[in-house]
């Protein structure tokens, strides 16, 4: 079992942690998570069933068009026992771009001449936070939309601000990737599910193939400071400061 600093299992202070953020922020709401099949969504969703059960649990899986690994998604739902409903993306995702593209957006003097590579990548991240959102608006007793990010990639910026980024409450933003893991194990997941491969969904890369190092020398790095390659410890730093107004409150004006 995964034990903090203090000596308490991890697993269960994060259950207790959900079941008093509802009770203080929506006694009667239901929890929405994201599904994508990955360790993260796995993890929060199975957290979320300990602290509130099945009944309060809504899986949403949103796939963008075809989704080559949308099985291990539905294996999570049908593993917790959890409500859950998919929502295809692939249509808003394709229209949006399409709008973008016509209009005079790609006119500006600074802007690019077609969407940019980033702008295609973070766009169904916002679309699917849309999605979400919207559900749980949609519910009845209402509902509390899961952000499912962990330390190590929250670190690095490796999330869609105002997407995947998003949420109402985030257990995992102090765990790290291999703590993560540790949670999942404890829960009994399938280690299929916890050991799956991130991979982005969009050139067939995995994340850690696009990051240009592993999650484990991320880790020790959050960790001790410790990075025995001076370049990957360069492109750690160069990533963590670009990206920390991702982890910042909104800077606004103070009279």
């Amino acid at each position: 079992m995964y034990l903090n600093e203090k000596g308490v299992a991890v697993k269960d202070d994060i259950v207790r942690w959900i079941s008093q953020y509802f009770e203080k922020n929506g006694n009667e709401c239901s929890a929405v998570v994201g599904i994508s099949g990955g360790k993260d969504s796995s993890v929060v969703a199975a957290l979320c069933v300990e602290a509130l059960g099945t009944e309060r649990v809504i899986g949403v899986l949103m796939p963008n068009g075809q989704q080559s690994d949308i099985d291990y998604a539905k294996k999570l739902v049908e593993h917790l026992g959890i409500q859950s409903v998919e929502v295809n993306i692939g249509e808003t995702v394709c229209a949006l771009e399409k709008a973008i593209s016509s209009s005079s957006a790609l006119n500006l003097a600074d802007g690019y001449n077609e969407l940019s590579n980033n702008t295609r990548i973070n766009l169904p991240a916002r679309i699917r936070m849309t999605t979400l959102y919207a559900i749980a608006q949609n519910l009845k007793k209402g509902g509390r939309v899961a952000n499912t990010c962990n330390r190590s990639e929250d670190y690095i910026g490796y999330a869609t601000k105002y997407g995947d980024g998003a949420g109402d409450f985030s257990p995992l933003a102090n765990l790290l990737v291999h703590q993560v893991r540790a949670v999942g194990y404890d829960l009994g997941l399938p280690r299929e599910l916890v050991d799956k491969v991130p991979i982005d969904g969009l050139c067939g890369l995995t994340d850690e193939e696009n990051l240009g190092f592993t999650y484990q020398v991320l880790d020790e790095y959050i960790l001790t400071g410790i990075c025995s390659d001076s370049e990957i410890k360069a492109r750690i730093d160069k990533m963590h400061a670009a990206n920390l107004h991702k982890l910042q409150l909104m800077p606004s004006y103070e009279m």
